[in-house]
């Protein structure tokens, strides 16, 4: 049974679900950024999953990245799985702008995190309902 790892859990927000991934918000109004994270049981690398569902992922992935470059008015998208702090497969898919506080240098530890209000995190899933795909499903009693 899939379980989300408790680092994670503890830094992001819940979106909801594509066929393959859990999408969630990592925490931090700084730099729109997202994670999906394949709702298998016990994969800690992307050779672990199965041809089809690497497929999925792929999809899954550039999928977003495509949706919320066009969403966020991104200047570049950086996608990457590391998995050094969390072992559990996850892909950050992160909307980078030439403006944001850690540009050019990688987001990963350059500031403290900013939690995002109520009032953001609302605007952020109002925009997503305006363009993710129909086999999307937001996590229920959110807005």
């Amino acid at each position: 049974m899939f379980a989300l790892d408790p680092r994670l859990q503890q830094d992001t927000l819940p979106i909801g679900d594509f066929p393959l991934c859990r999408l969630l918000l990592m925490n931090d109004a700084q730099y729109p950024w997202f994670i999906l994270v394949p709702r298998c049981e016990e994969v800690s690398e992307l050779f672990q999953l199965g041809a089809q569902e690497q497929r999925q992922l792929w999809e899954e992935t550039t999928f977003l990245a495509e949706t919320l470059k066009d969403t966020f008015g991104a200047d570049k998208m950086n996608v990457a799985t590391l998995g050094n702090m969390v072992s559990q497969l996850h892909m950050h898919v992160i909307v980078r702008r030439r403006e944001d506080a850690a540009w050019p240098a990688p987001v990963w530890g350059r500031h403290p995190a900013v939690a995002y209000s109520a009032e953001q995190v609302a605007a952020i899933r109002a925009k997503l309902r305006l363009v993710l795909a129909d086999d999307f499903r937001f996590v229920e009693g959110e807005s």
